[in-house]
């Protein structure tokens, strides 16, 4: 299911006894996770699909056309993608939940701009990056602040950085005007195709992501080797290409201190900036 699932957006989502929030055309799917009974699977908006197996109840991964090997009245939830079918049979319960994030509760903040919206006020996002209340916060964590643009998850967050060759490690307080305007049009551009995308010919969809689920396959742009790691509270993988994705990384141009290099390399500086008492907020 990872394989059919994970890095796709979702073109169909069908539950006839679903509980809670109906997951949405275009989301990508950005995880699938089992826990005991019960098998979850998460986009990238943090809506989570929660289906209990027990008894006679099972996941089925289809392509699409396949007949079904149970009968459709049997049916508890259908994920569709461009390329596979993924339906769960005769689940006794299957609900939707929104994962917990106190740093974006609504409560502590007006929400930002749906940028997958075409009435989205892109400039005033523009300004809310320049502006961000935490100057050297790394644009990664920015990015998927609900706070400054609603619609961006961990898969849009690496493709976005990807496009825009911006590394992870990125203060947001080091964006120029031109950066800001960059960074929030091409996450409009990305969030509204994946919304409107219907049809397996989409460009996007055939090309798949640039770097999310890609660890350790060749960049598409310098043909470096494509790296993760866990980021965050709820540590989900970042994906990036160290070889390309290096505007605005500091670890590159300043000095190391008191600290003796070890190596001229780059990687050295990037080793040296990740361990834990030069890296505080890295978080």
């Amino acid at each position: 299911m990872r394989t059919a699932l994970v890095g796709h957006p979702m073109l169909r989502f069908d539950a006839p006894k679903l509980i809670g929030p109906v997951p949405q055309a275009g989301r990508m799917i950005e995880l699938v996770e089992s826990h005991g009974k019960h098998l979850e699977i998460t986009w990238d908006d943090g809506l989570v699909l929660d289906t209990h197996l027990k008894g006679g109840s099972a996941w089925h991964v289809y392509r699409p056309g396949v007949p079904w090997r149970r009968s459709w009245e049997q049916l508890r939830a259908s994920i569709e993608t461009d390329d596979w079918v993924a339906v769960c049979f005769n689940a006794p319960n299957v609900e939707t939940y929104r994962q917990p994030d106190r740093d974006r509760h609504p409560g502590q903040g007006r929400l930002g701009q749906d940028l997958a919206s075409p009435t989205a006020d892109l400039v005033e996002v523009v300004d809310l990056l320049l502006s961000y209340g935490v100057p050297n916060a790394r644009l990664r964590d920015v990015l998927v602040d609900q706070h400054v643009m609603l619609g961006v998850g961990n898969v849009y967050r690496c493709e976005v950085l990807w496009a825009t060759e911006m590394s992870p490690w990125a203060h947001v307080e080091d964006l120029t005007y031109d950066d800001a305007s960059m960074l929030v049009n091409i996450t409009a551009g990305m969030l509204r195709a994946g919304r409107s995308r219907t049809s397996r010919n989409a460009d996007a969809a055939a090309s798949g992501p640039a770097v999310f689920g890609r660890n350790g396959q060749g960049c598409r742009r310098c043909h470096e080797t494509i790296e993760s790691r866990p980021v965050g509270r709820y540590g989900r993988m970042l994906y990036w290409c160290p070889g390309c994705q290096v505007r605005l990384d500091r670890r590159l141009t300043e000095p190391l201190g008191d600290v003796r290099p070890m190596d001229p390399h780059p990687a050295a500086a990037r080793f040296l900036d990740d361990l834990p008492w030069r890296n505080r907020d890295a978080g």
